[in-house]
């Protein structure tokens, strides 16, 4: 089932065309990814299905609620980490937890959202004082502490150091399994791809691609290579003849299998068949990232600022 659905929106800066005919869905439970150079359009088509931008023309859907009708009724059901966002210095971290949730009729325990994204020790501190990857992780706690169905996650791990980022993605991976179905707006292709069920490629105000992380790479003729140094001499036509495998050749000491899709388990079951011994066993696999240059004919997303 649907929670999001979103029909040709279109929306203009006086001469400057933001969206051109934006159509997507988020089926209840996903995490979805929306992905896009500065300028690309994914910010404001984000800020229009969460009703606070109003789109020129199209339609928005959000939990069956218009987002600009029913906004008293749709934002007690949603939670929103902006982009950019930031609360008085003088506020203490307890005090703005304690704040945001009296503005809910069902919130989550402050106390717990504190303990869960690490702020338990900084309860008392100062909003002012805080550094910038605890101030992402407080922003983040405020767009949760509704009981969200839905919440949107924009620049989740700006500011945060690797191993906060991680901590942050297997929190996501609990909101989604405690029911809330996730839009995460990013620049991080390793974040997308550890986290996102489907992805939205935004280039120029419309959506060039979606589908899951792998269904883009491999759409962009995202071709593997499975490289392994054999012990002995093993047959290279019967790899040849797996299913999936376009091209087996030496390189040296090593022999490399390129293919596509599911084609390395099939390889690796070729060789314990046959009872081919190997070292050095690696993948070298195309990337979201890949996918992004080959679809959009740009640069890396993560070359660019994230912006409108």
């Amino acid at each position: 089932m649907a929670v999001i659905e979103a029909t040709g929106l279109t929306k203009r800066y006086g001469a400057r065309l933001a969206l051109d005919g934006v159509s997507f869905s988020v089926g209840q439970g996903e995490i979805f990814g929306i992905l896009g150079p500065n300028g690309a359009g994914k910010t404001t088509a984000v800020e229009c299905v969460e009703g606070l931008r109003r789109p020129d023309e199209g339609a928005v859907r959000v939990l069956g609620l218009d987002p600009w009708r029913d906004g008293p009724e749709l934002r007690q059901r949603i939670g929103v980490q902006l982009q950019e966002s930031a609360l008085p210095g003088a506020i203490k971290v307890g005090e703005a937890l304690e704040l945001y949730a009296s503005f809910y009729r069902r919130p989550a325990d402050p106390r717990g959202l504190l303990a869960r994204w690490g702020l338990e020790e900084r309860r008392d501190d100062r909003f002012g004082r805080l550094s910038g990857g605890q101030k992402q992780r407080l922003l983040i706690a405020l767009a949760l502490v509704g009981s969200p169905e839905v919440a949107f996650l924009d620049e989740l791990s700006t500011g945060l150091d690797p191993s906060a980022r991680r901590a942050a993605w297997g929190l996501v991976e609990e909101v989604r399994a405690s029911g809330v179905t996730v839009v995460l707006i990013s620049h991080f292709m390793d974040e997308v791809e550890e986290l996102c069920d489907r992805v939205a490629l935004f280039d120029g105000g419309r959506i060039v691609a979606s589908g899951t992380p792998g269904e883009l790479v491999d759409r962009a003729g995202g071709t593997h290579r499975m490289r392994f140094r054999p012990v002995g001499e093993p047959d290279l036509a019967l790899l040849a003849e797996v299913p999936g495998v376009t091209r087996v050749e030496r390189s040296g000491r090593h022999v490399v299998v390129s293919g596509a899709g599911d084609f390395a388990t099939a390889v690796a079951s070729a060789l314990a068949r046959h009872r081919i011994l190997v070292a050095d066993l690696r993948m070298d696999r195309h990337t979201l990232d890949d996918a992004y240059a080959a679809l959009t004919g740009s640069a890396s997303v993560g070359d660019e600022t994230a912006g409108v």
